[in-house]
């Protein structure tokens, strides 16, 4: 009979750190290689939806880089300058993590292909098997 070591975690967290858990997982799972101020890009484009790319910069980098106001809901320094973010948004977008929307692609979002949630009630429920094909003596 076969034993399997089960292991159940549960608790809550706000939306900042349920929307990274999302966004950090896909990337896991579909091994994609991503820095953790890239996860922490996704995420806060994920939490703003779809933004203006000149005011997502801005609400992504140091307070004291910003060369323009922004309209977003939320603002994190996550980068050191506009250019930063604009250089990790290309290589999100490159893996096809973030897609740039209009007809001179000044909007972007997270690909919608990842179903990340950052609205609402948040359940995430995942469940994931490793079987060992070693053989007992």
């Amino acid at each position: 009979m076969a034993i399997v070591n089960q292991i159940k975690k549960s608790g809550h967290m706000g939306l900042w750190d349920i929307v990274m858990l999302q966004v950090n997982m896909y990337c896991h799972i579909n091994k994609i290689s991503v820095s953790l101020l890239e996860i922490e890009c996704m995420s806060l484009l994920a939490v703003n939806k779809e933004s203006g790319l000149t005011s997502f910069c801005n609400a992504a980098c140091d307070e004291d880089e910003r060369n323009n106001d922004h309209e977003l809901d939320y603002e994190r320094e996550i980068f050191k300058s506009p250019q930063s973010v604009r250089n990790a948004i290309n290589k999100l977008e490159t893996l096809d993590l973030i897609q740039k929307k209009g007809k001179s692609k000044k909007r972007v979002l997270v690909n919608p292909i990842l179903e990340i949630q950052s609205e609402g009630n948040i359940f995430v429920e995942m469940k994931f098997l490793r079987k060992d094909d070693s053989k007992e003596a």
